[in-house]
């Protein structure tokens, strides 16, 4: 990849999107790199009443990297308050290592309050554990001696040994200012979330700069987004039309599925509001034949200044495998040479 190119990763494969057999969905990511797509993320839900396949992304991670030779995997986002930072920082430092480089691995807070239950961890100590469990895990994977005196986890002088050369990239996921913030801070990209939209985390970005000062701080901005990720939904067809007609008929699916988590907070079945089509068309959804996509995609990122995309064919799980490939590969054939050449 050239150093002007766009990086054209997937996501959307969690929860729903991941039921059927293994060798199924193991298969489709397969089929991923043979197309060109340059990664996969996943994330990380634990616990959770509903289930799921593959609550532990790194084993997912492992296996998908040991049947792949080219196709980089990522967690997007590893919680961090649900894990031991030296366990979650070896675990890390492993998988770059037996994939030659091809994982990326994400550092969130996560919110999920049954699960914070089921484990016994206060929901208002997630932010403290979050900020210096992340703070542990970049200096074990740094090689540096790591040791904890205070806060949720206390322990002498370690260090992670057998680290390959470089360590595996890292990202902060979340949308919140404070996390917004720490990612600043400790000059990490960002993977900015599709729910709710990156403007309002870009806003934080932004703030958290202008808070900084000094003569280095634009082009110290410029490096982070440069080097972060964003995603959209994709709706892609032959024609104009056929794209829109896609986008028509996910418009309520998932509308249907953002009730359905809003009714697991709390929320009140029918109360939550249909969002705008215009306004998911402008903030979350690459819809259009061929060169309207890359038109886009191509305005997208010179108006962040992000060169990582995300792209979710499959509307986060409420459309099929087979739905979101026909999509893959027309947007491999048509979009993705031109993205590549930068």
């Amino acid at each position: 990849m050239t150093a002007s190119a766009l990086r054209i990763d997937l996501a959307g494969w969690s929860r729903e999107a991941t039921l059927g057999p293994s060798r199924e969905f193991f298969a489709f990511f397969e089929e991923a790199e043979r197309l060109g797509f340059e990664s996969a993320w996943f994330h990380e839900f634990r616990l959770l009443a509903e289930g799921g396949p593959y609550p532990s992304p790194l084993l997912l991670a492992a296996a998908l990297l040991a049947r792949t030779e080219r196709l980089r995997i990522g967690v997007s986002a590893l919680v961090v308050p649900l894990h031991h930072p030296l366990l979650l920082a070896e675990e890390i430092a492993q998988l770059g290592l037996q994939s030659d480089g091809r994982f990326d691995a994400g550092l969130g807070r996560g919110t999920d309050a049954s699960t914070l239950r089921a484990l016994e961890i206060n929901p208002q100590q997630t932010r403290e554990r979050f900020a210096q469990g992340c703070r542990l895990v970049i200096a074990a994977l740094r090689g540096e001696s790591v040791s904890s005196n205070e806060g949720p986890w206390r322990f002498d002088a370690q260090q992670i040994r057998h680290l390959s050369t470089s360590a595996p990239p890292l990202y902060i996921a979340g949308s919140t200012e404070e996390t917004m913030r720490f990612a600043v801070t400790e000059d990490l990209p960002l993977l900015l979330s599709l729910e709710p939209p990156e403007p309002a985390q870009l806003a934080h970005v932004e703030a958290a700069f202008a808070s900084l000062g000094g003569e280095a701080v634009a082009s110290r901005h410029a490096s982070l987004l440069a080097r972060s990720s964003l995603s959209r939904y994709v709706c892609i067809g032959a024609t104009l039309a056929e794209a829109r007609q896609q986008f028509d008929e996910l418009l309520p699916l998932l509308h249907r599925r953002r009730e359905h988590f809003a009714i697991l907070r709390g929320q009140a079945p029918g109360t939550l509001a249909m969002r705008d089509p215009a306004e998911v068309l402008r903030t979350q959804a690459i819809v259009g034949d061929p060169a309207s996509c890359l038109e886009q995609i191509q305005a997208l990122t010179a108006r962040t200044g992000i060169r990582q995309l995300r792209c979710v064919f499959n509307g986060n799980g409420v459309l099929d495998r087979a739905a979101a490939l026909r999509g893959m590969r027309l947007f491999a054939q048509e979009v993705l040479p031109t993205l590549k050449r930068g």
